[in-house]
């Protein structure tokens, strides 16, 4: 079992910018992948931004150049960086991670909204 505890959501203004944490209850290094999802009502979850093991990132067209995924084992955390935000980006944003068995846990998601 891994718990995800999400934070750093808020209200921001067009253009400008947020931290999301995830803090996981066990070592980062651990697992074969962590991501951020975001899902805004009535669509699906959707993949922002995807890291592995070995560190390759893979992001959502629409976030390339704007957001950055990153962690800090030494801290058990996942980050994501996000600038240059648009009221588009609004949703929740949730993390995920999955082990080296392919188990997926999803911490409880944390609100980011951007105002025009």
């Amino acid at each position: 079992q891994v718990q995800l505890v999400e934070s750093g959501g808020g209200l921001v203004q067009a253009g400008g910018s947020l931290r999301l944490s995830c803090a996981a209850s066990r070592n980062t290094f651990s697992m074969n992948a962590m991501g951020w999802y975001r899902q805004t009502p009535g669509k699906q979850r959707e993949l922002v931004a995807h890291l592995t093991k070995g560190g390759t990132t893979n992001y959502l067209d629409s976030v390339q150049r704007r957001f950055t995924i990153s962690r800090d084992n030494a801290k058990n955390t996942l980050y994501l960086q996000m600038n240059s935000l648009k009221p588009e980006d609004t949703a929740v944003y949730y993390c995920n991670v999955q082990t080296g068995l392919g188990t997926s846990f999803w911490g409880q998601g944390t609100q980011v909204t951007v105002s025009s």
